[in-house]
């Protein structure tokens, strides 16, 4: 088996091989369970998040919060910032 991207003791490796599927992203191997946002922890799917160097974060509201536009409604006609 390839080693995962996450970090878990051998019991529980074990534990996760037989329960969970390996999901590939970010072009990395993860237990499916595994694959979590880095912000508010929510359990991600394959190709329906975001990434930020090299992390994982869910689309929204993180990743638009963390590194979208900045702004009244973060995103859209009202998000211009006015100077």
């Amino acid at each position: 088996l390839p080693k995962p991207t996450c970090t878990h003791s051998v019991p529980q490796l074990i534990l996760l091989s037989v329960a969970a599927e390996k999901v590939t992203s970010l072009g990395k191997d993860w237990h499916r369970p595994c694959l979590r946002c880095e912000k508010c922890n929510k359990t991600l799917t394959s190709g329906g998040h975001a990434e930020h160097d090299g992390k994982p974060y869910c689309n929204h509201p993180c990743y638009a919060a963390l590194f979208g536009p900045k702004g009244f409604g973060r995103g859209g006609a009202e998000s211009h910032t006015f100077k």
